[in-house]
């Protein structure tokens, strides 16, 4: 009977939710495109051919590289997101022990908070979600100058969704949804998988026994936050509860097909310089190139050995297709114009249309970690037995300008005007896009004895706004108003 509880208690164990085992494979699609090397090249994602044997499989998987495009727009959008400092406002917690702990070491791995939240919107980006699990020793520490003393204080433990199998959530009176159940593995160690049960009352410790089929518990301890202390941090929603999309679930698609055709091009290039040779079974041909090839005494003269040409135009047509491929990554990811690397025939108001949907993309991404860091900001006050009260701000605009273009475009100006207070308008905005530091704080306040004054002075009857619906800004001299 006991028996039977045990394996009873591993095939409840061993269900996952059904969204997850829908996904299963393709979340590791998703892992192994963003990681590459070894892990796509195992997975086997170069399409077998017909009748093509084991070891020229293999061999073809070691001759073909990856372009990882899946790494490069992920690396792209994490630079942009955490290149400037987040705004953490914490009120009354400001310079308390456990707050400036957490910070320096929010994992008890050595890794800052920034460094943690950066890791965790990378993961957000590959699978569409991330969970951050955070926990607290209880080591019967009864005030907080105990619990200093002994450096206990909550910490967090990045889980991801290949490994947070089951999931519950339920709909509170008031219309909220709860998350009130988790499981995730923890380990696997020699064919034993260490398991986590999460409800708001208590933590369970599973070790199942794979080779046995056995489900044995390790440890019980009640959830003193009396509710699941897991903080999903999206990297944009889905329309199924507990599920994001993924910033690369197309580009991986298409990564996928340029590895194949590149694969297709070494494998044109080597027929190229290898074509088929075609003998009879009874012909000995020496190896390299120049070799021999001895034929029996009496054969026939006309029976020569013959190669089956190759026609190798097809590469670059290969070639063309993956440069129009990389070009729809970049149209998907809004990253053409910080991706390029060569001189983009783009006109200055796509290039302007594209940063803008890059900056757009950005802030949903920013505004997403702003809510999940919030969470775990009053969890950690629920563990700590205080309230939150302070702010978390992250960027809302990231500031993306072509500046090439626009020093190109302030060059041309400057040739076709004349009036001085335009010209040195221009040298003005010259040096603002070249970030001078000695640029006096007050605009243009400097220009005044040169035959323009201050910006804020609009003349009667003059539009307030410029063309595409812009404020139109005036510098008014004694003659004129420039825009």
């Amino acid at each position: 009977m006991a028996n039977l509880t045990l394996l009873d208690d591993y095939r409840r164990l061993s269900m996952s939710n059904l969204e997850y085992g829908r996904n299963r494979n393709r979340l590791q699609f998703l892992m192994d495109s963003f990681t590459g090397g070894d892990d796509y090249r195992r997975a086997g994602y170069l399409t077998q051919y017909v009748l093509e044997q084991p070891g020229e499989y293999t061999q073809r998987l070691a001759n073909t590289p990856l372009i990882n495009h899946s790494a490069s727009v992920i690396s792209v959008y994490m630079s942009f997101l955490f290149r400037n400092d987040i705004e953490r406002n914490f009120g009354a917690w400001e310079g308390q022990q456990d707050v400036t702990s957490f910070l320096a070491d929010a994992d008890f791995e050595g890794r800052n908070f920034n460094a943690f939240m950066k890791e965790a919107a990378t993961w957000a980006s590959v699978f569409g979600h991330t969970w951050i699990i955070m926990s607290k020793p209880n080591v019967g520490a009864t005030t907080l100058g105990q619990e200093q003393a002994m450096n206990v204080r909550p910490y967090l433990n990045l889980v991801s969704p290949m490994v947070v199998n089951d999931w519950t959530w339920e709909r509170r009176e008031n219309g909220e949804y709860e998350l009130v159940y988790i499981k995730y593995i923890e380990d696997v160690v020699n064919k034993m998988t260490i398991l986590k049960e999460i409800t708001p009352t208590e933590i369970k410790t599973w070790v199942l026994d794979d080779q046995e089929k056995t489900a044995h518990v390790k440890a019980v301890e009640p959830n003193g936050l009396g509710r699941v202390p897991a903080i999903l941090v999206y990297n944009k929603k889905s329309l199924v509860r507990g599920w994001g999309l993924s910033d690369i679930q197309d580009i991986a698609d298409v990564q996928r097909m340029i590895y194949n055709l590149t694969s297709e091009i070494e494998q044109s290039i080597r027929l190229d310089g290898h074509p088929t040779l075609v003998v009879r079974s009874t012909d000995q041909l020496g190896s390299g190139a120049g070799g021999l090839i001895v034929q029996q005494e009496g054969a026939d003269p006309a029976a020569k050995p013959y190669y089956l040409e190759h026609n190798s135009s097809g590469v670059t047509q290969i070639r063309e297709t993956i440069n129009n491929l990389v070009d729809s990554i970049d149209e998907m990811a809004n990253t053409g114009a910080v991706r390029a690397t060569k001189t983009s025939s783009s006109s200055g108001v796509a290039l302007e249309t594209e940063f803008q949907l890059l900056n757009a993309r950005l802030a949903e991404k920013a505004d997403s970690l702003e809510v999940a860091e919030e969470q775990i900001w009053k969890m950690f006050g629920d563990f700590q037995g205080r309230e939150f009260t302070g702010y978390i701000k992250y960027p809302d605009s990231f500031n993306l300008r072509d500046v090439q273009r626009e020093y190109n475009e302030l060059v041309t100006a400057k040739t076709a005007a004349s009036d001085p207070g335009t010209l040195a308008l221009i040298d003005y905005r010259v040096r603002e896009l070249l970030d001078d530091p000695n640029l006096p704080l007050e605009p243009l306040t400097h220009l005044a004895g040169q035959g323009i004054a201050a910006e804020g002075v609009r003349p009667t009857g003059s539009p307030q706004t410029a063309p595409g619906g812009r404020p139109r800004r005036y510098f008014s001299s004694t003659t004129t108003g420039l825009e």
